[in-house]
């Protein structure tokens, strides 16, 4: 049996997933988190096979709490789930140690067959972000201006992107206030930008941020 952990900040969204999962005779749900910090917790308390861990969550977002669940669980794998197909997303989840990747409109038996391939320890991607990104391609070159970010340059990137300030970022992604100012700096020169409206017109214009939202 392939115990799953659900993890994102939509009630409707987990209810609809496990609906989904508790069909499957080989898949049971192991438990449910609405952030980051939760899944770090029943990742202690339920040892779970599989975590579906939504990207962009309120907190230390998705690939920060991918980091540190692995860190509790070094065997564990996790598929990231994300309104999102577009880098650096792929890419940046893929350097942390998530073994898979798909999209929240990808079918329902897709979501099955990733959970069994990652659960037996092959790399899945969803087929319609396969098409822009291979597996191979991951850590590849891109047009995409977001893929010039490290990995903890992204993390502060959506930090920034949900409102939060230095402060705040720092408590979150435990880094001090100086810490954060200088990738916010380091951001901004990558991108050839001044601040963070131009920051949120680019994220919007490369899909990082879509219409109607703030994450």
């Amino acid at each position: 049996m392939i115990k799953v952990l659900l993890v994102d900040d939509h009630e409707l969204i987990r209810t609809g997933v496990k609906g989904l999962l508790d069909k499957a005779s080989d898949i049971e749900v192991a438990g449910e988190a609405s952030n980051g910090e939760e899944a770090i917790d029943l990742v202690k308390k339920a040892s779970p096979d599989v975590v579906l861990m939504d990207v962009s969550m309120p907190g230390m977002g998705g690939i920060e709490a991918t980091r540190r669940v692995l860190r509790v669980k070094p065997d564990l794998k996790v598929i990231a789930l994300t309104v999102l197909d577009e880098d650096p997303f792929p890419s940046r989840l893929h350097e942390v140690g998530a073994m898979g990747f798909l999209t929240k409109g990808c079918p329902a038996d897709e979501m099955l067959l990733a959970i069994r391939a990652v659960y037996s320890g092959r790399h899945y991607i969803a087929s319609d972000v396969a098409m822009k990104h291979t597996l191979t391609e991951w850590q590849g070159n891109s047009t995409n201006p977001f893929k010039a970010l490290s990995s903890r340059e992204t993390q502060v990137l959506l930090q920034i992107l949900e409102g939060q300030k230095n402060q705040e970022i720092s408590d979150i992604l435990s880094l001090s206030p100086k810490t954060v100012s200088t990738y916010r700096q380091r951001i901004y020169e990558k991108l050839d930008i001044k601040n963070d409206v131009e920051l949120t017109r680019l994220a919007y214009r490369h899909g990082i941020l879509k219409d109607g939202e703030n994450n």
